[in-house]
């Protein structure tokens, strides 16, 4: 089965990357520097990709025991 559409799960995902960059830009007006607040949004982005993914849990039947949840 195939699925096809926009996958569930992902608006609060698109949300958070709007809210990011936004304030990406916001933190560079400030600091007079708007190419670094989009570089750390980006960055910040990418953390809040691999959180949310984590938070999901899209791979359920993947446990580690030796997993203490302090690696990234």
């Amino acid at each position: 089965m195939t699925r096809k559409g926009w996958p569930r799960g992902r608006t609060g995902w698109l949300i958070g990357t709007v809210v990011l960059l936004v304030a990406g830009v916001l933190f560079g007006l400030i600091m007079q520097n708007v190419g670094l607040g989009i570089l750390l949004a980006v960055i910040v982005s990418i953390g809040w990709l691999i959180a949310y993914e984590s938070w999901r849990g899209r791979t359920p039947e993947l446990d580690d025991p030796w997993d203490d949840g302090a690696q990234l």
